[in-house]
């Protein structure tokens, strides 16, 4: 493990609230495991050695559908939530066996399920790459031209650095918005299988009205194996089980993959999502969110079906609502404005000229702003697919720009179609997880009622995708004329494409006669329209814009910063600790007897039934067992899964959700009532011995297997 990298005057650091040592909450930061927070650590007395860091790194992995987990068994057993896992439970449920809703316990190795199209990472070398990248770009470049070359040379070294031969990714990581880049090299695994999953109602326990919420009583856990050449892998690095759990105002960690945060915006940034961006995205959400409870009502297969998309509509919907109530907080934008103010000032007064483009960095972003306002409704319909919101389309989508991308140069394609992301890719479109025809035609149907609204009925791209039918009706045509759905279809595509890539002659899809790639044929001049337009007129100048106050704030403040959330591995750290809220303590800990309490208040209906076996078990539980906790660690989505631990890098708990007062840290650190919720080590042992007769799961946990 390298030890602390310091930024350099030149690349520097985050922007918007650029927090220092002097500046920051005591427990505030995700920070870069090449770049720890150890000057905060040591106020606990806690030295974070390289030894432990690399130990940590190496024990955590990265869902590619989103989630996070960690190695905790030298067998290749992994943990993370039963939600990061819900996609998967109902990939390989069928109509007699719902392993999303009733769990699942594989009692021996042989009756494990493996899993379709998950991918899961691990992070085994980061590299500072700021310097050749930027070097590529020429001085003054055009916002084009720079994202042209900058894009060809991250491609290169992505390529240089990534062996499929050896399951080994690479991706160039962009930090504080552009001030670095940072090559992540991961280890690829593909063979991940089921091995144990609480039923639905234990893991989601309270439903969406507890969503967000505490107390909490959730089991929110699935346990999956890796597995390569057939054989479960051997860990060298996993984290070990506490017996113990932890305490009131005990230090613990957080190792995980926070997805994205906006505290480096700028004041008119901010404003843009306030006012455009996400009031657009709800009114989506509401959208979604009310065509698939319907449709789910309908009968007790649509619902499985629908299940997890809802879940994830329902979570997204309400973590706007938090982050929106944010944003229209005086005292969270006066703390931004001030921050800006501050700089500005700073800047003005500098005779330094490298700060000059820092100066009118503020402009650029501002006006950036309103053209991503002018473009957002037809980015959303086209480019990110909201007016084709079906499987489908993406994967015929996605075959026809393969076909169109791959005899390019690697570094000229769109970067999803880049050299080292092409076997990631290849793994998604073979995969052999079950679209369901029905659930494609509604979607595509509300899609099409979306794209023929926003751009207008009269509107020649519409009337064109329509071809003189009603929505439902076209989307029933597409859907069910398509063979995109079928792995096999997909798989010969594929092979032509190369083939025809490596003999350096044309792939005609057209031949194929299918009409969702006809479609996407269709749409897709104008989708590709709009996204270079956003990359030459959002991203681009964004991204010179944030990197010039970067050093800004570099030469202001110093270097002891974190970046914004990637998706990429962090480092939090906080203490168990309660809060108060409306004037009332609010405990650190739950109990399972709190569980019965809860279920009775709400007369045991709904999503506060308990599972019958949980009814059945009750008199076996010890029900002082702390259930779930709260810390002060700083998380956001993405740390689902996520593993909490100790200073003996055990584990004390699973992240699995924040409270109400927590989705504010997307813009703003607060750590006075903000907090991380988790399920309890001990709660976890408990529930596999005495509820779910699962002692050779607990054993291997615990070490006694």
């Amino acid at each position: 493990m390298r030890s602390r990298v310091l930024v350099p005057a030149a690349l520097a650091a985050a922007l918007g609230l650029f927090m220092t040592p002097d500046t920051l909450q005591a427990d505030e930061g995700m920070w870069l495991f090449s770049n720890p927070p150890r000057a905060q650590l040591k106020k606990y007395g806690f030295d974070a050695t390289d030894k432990w860091l690399e130990h940590v790194r190496l024990s955590s992995v990265r869902f590619n559908s989103g989630g996070s987990g960690s190695f905790v068994s030298p067998d290749g057993l992994v943990m993370t939530n039963h939600h990061v896992a819900s996609d998967d439970l109902a990939k390989v449920s069928t109509d007699e066996k719902n392993y999303l809703r009733d769990g699942f316990h594989a009692k021996t190795r042989d009756q494990e399920i493996k899993c379709k199209g998950l991918e899961l990472n691990v992070l085994t070398a980061i590299k500072d790459v700021t310097a050749e990248v930027e070097a590529a770009v020429p001085a003054g470049a055009a916002p084009a031209e720079a994202f042209k070359v900058r894009q060809a040379k991250i491609g290169e070294l992505e390529k240089a650095a990534a062996d499929p031969a050896k399951n080994v990714r690479a991706d160039v990581v962009t930090l504080y918005a552009g001030g670095q880049y940072h090559l992540y090299t991961f280890k690829k695994y593909t063979d991940i299988r089921i091995v144990f999953a609480p039923e639905k109602q234990a893991a989601f326990f309270g439903g969406d009205p507890d969503n967000f919420e505490y107390p909490r009583y959730d089991l929110d856990v699935t346990f999956f194996r890796v597995y390569e050449n057939d054989k479960p892998i051997k860990c060298e690095h996993y984290l070990k089980w506490s017996a113990a759990g932890s305490k009131e105002d005990e230090l613990v960690f957080v190792s995980g993959h926070p997805g994205r945060t906006n505290r480096a915006n700028t004041v008119d940034e901010l404003k843009y999502l306030r006012d455009t961006g996400y009031p657009y995205l709800l009114n989506r959400l509401n959208r979604l969110e009310v065509l698939l409870n319907a449709w789910g009502g309908r009968s007790e297969r649509n619902a499985q079906r629908a299940e997890d998309e809802l879940f994830s509509i329902q979570n997204s919907r309400k973590a706007r609502i938090g982050g929106l109530a944010g944003l229209m907080d005086p005292k969270l934008m006066g703390r931004k404005e001030a921050d800006e103010k501050r700089l500005k000032e700073f800047i003005a007064k500098s005779s330094d000229p490298a700060l000059s483009a820092a100066g009118r960095a503020f402009d650029t972003i501002a006006k950036a702003e309103k053209v991503r306002t002018d473009l957002i409704k037809e980015m959303t319909v086209l480019e990110n697919a909201g007016g084709f919101s079906c499987s489908s389309f993406s994967l015929a989508r996605t075959l026809l720009r393969f076909s169109e991308e791959l005899p390019k140069p690697s570094g000229e394609r769109l970067r999803e179609f880049g050299d080292a992301r092409i076997p990631g890719l290849k793994f998604q479109l073979a995969s052999d997880e079950p679209i369901y025809e029905d659930l494609e035609t509604l979607k595509l149907a509300d899609g099409l009622q979306f794209l023929a609204v926003t751009l207008g009925p009269d509107s020649d791209l519409v009337k064109k995708v329509l071809n003189g039918k009603s929505p439902r009706e076209r989307a029933f045509e597409l859907v069910s004329g398509t063979k995109v759905r079928d792995p096999k279809f997909r798989e010969q595509l594929v092979k032509g494409i190369e083939d025809a890539a490596k003999n350096k002659v044309p792939f005609d899809l057209a031949q194929f006669k299918d009409p969702m790639i006809e479609v996407a044929k269709l749409v897709d001049p104008a989708s590709r329209a709009l996204r270079k337009r956003f990359e030459n007129e959002v991203d681009e100048p964004k991204r010179q814009a944030y990197a010039a106050l970067a050093k800004a704030k570099f030469a202001m403040d110093g270097d002891a910063v974190y970046p914004d959330a990637t998706f990429t591995l962090r480092l939090s750290y906080g203490t168990v600790k309660g809060y108060t809220e409306d004037g009332k303590k609010v405990p650190a800990f739950t109990t399972m007897d709190g569980l019965y309490k809860r279920s009775v208040e709400q007369g045991n209906k709904g999503p506060f039934e308990l599972p019958k076996r949980w009814e059945t078990k009750k008199g076996a539980l010890d029900l002082s067992t702390p259930y779930n906790f709260v810390c002060t660690a700083d998380i956001i989505g993405g740390n689902s899964g996520s593993p909490v631990i100790n200073k003996n890098a055990e584990v004390v708990g699973l992240i699995f959700d924040g409270n109400i007062q927590s989705l504010v840290l997307d813009f703003i650190f607060d750590q006075d009532t903000a907090r991380a919720v988790s399920v309890d080590s001990r709660a976890i042992i408990e529930a596999l011995r005495k509820v779910y007769d699962a002692n050779d799961v607990a054993d291997e946990l615990t070490g006694k297997k």
